[in-house]
């Protein structure tokens, strides 16, 4: 796995908000050793990404172009791209059957609370969008720092599961 790009799809159950953080992210700080996507088990029809997560995006100086919320189904897909870790990043979607991934990527669940949720005031959901982003920077940066042994393989899962304790 020397040298390759680690593909890493990000699960929610609508695709709106944790997954498409996780993915901007991930895609902004990856080094390029690191390839992310997101999608959601039950995205609503014409499903877009959450605007207080875009705007927060944006305000961290992390590029939202090309974000979309899509169905988990398009990663299982023959021409999808191989998956190496497969992360769940909300309760509902850790608890669903999730479909065969090609190649049995590593998996792991990384809840984080949906800052979409509620009837705060629009101060409040963006804080809480805010501190989303933030909880999910830290965890991927401890993942990105991480020596080439660590994201072998047999080690992927092991260490990304481990990451759900930090």
């Amino acid at each position: 796995m020397s040298g390759k790009v680690l593909n890493v799809l990000f699960l929610c159950t609508h695709n709106s908000a944790r997954s498409i953080l996780a993915e901007a992210i991930l895609n902004h700080i990856g080094r390029g050793r690191f390839k992310a996507f997101s999608a959601g088990s039950h995205p609503h029809e014409n499903q877009q990404p959450n605007p207080l997560g875009l705007q927060v995006l944006r305000q961290a100086g992390i590029a939202t172009e090309g974000l979309s919320s899509k169905s988990w189904d398009v990663f299982g897909q023959p021409d999808a791209p191989h998956m190496d870790l497969v992360i769940t990043v909300c309760d509902n979607a850790a608890g669903e059957v999730c479909p065969y991934w090609p190649g049995q990527p590593a998996t792991a669940h990384w809840g984080y609370p949906d800052p979409s949720a509620g009837d705060g005031t629009q101060a409040q959901k963006l804080e809480a969008f805010t501190q989303t982003l933030h909880a999910l920077k830290r965890r991927l940066d401890i993942l990105i720092s991480l020596p080439q042994s660590k994201l072998e393989k047999t080690m992927l899962q092991n260490t990304a599961r481990a990451l759900s304790k930090e």
